[in-house]
């Protein structure tokens, strides 16, 4: 699982439902949802 900061529970904690998503300018993300208060979380990937 992967790991992200929630700025509502301003803490890092494991996402929920994490799925991998390329942005616009072609870098790769994780989109997913906190699993204490359910806001969505992001973290943008390495570029390798």
């Amino acid at each position: 699982m992967a790991q992200a900061y929630c700025v509502k529970c301003k803490a890092k904690k494991e996402m929920k439902d994490a799925k991998e998503v390329t942005m616009k300018n072609g870098r790769k993300a994780q989109k997913g949802k906190c699993p204490s208060c359910g806001t969505g979380m992001y973290r943008i990937m390495g570029t390798k």
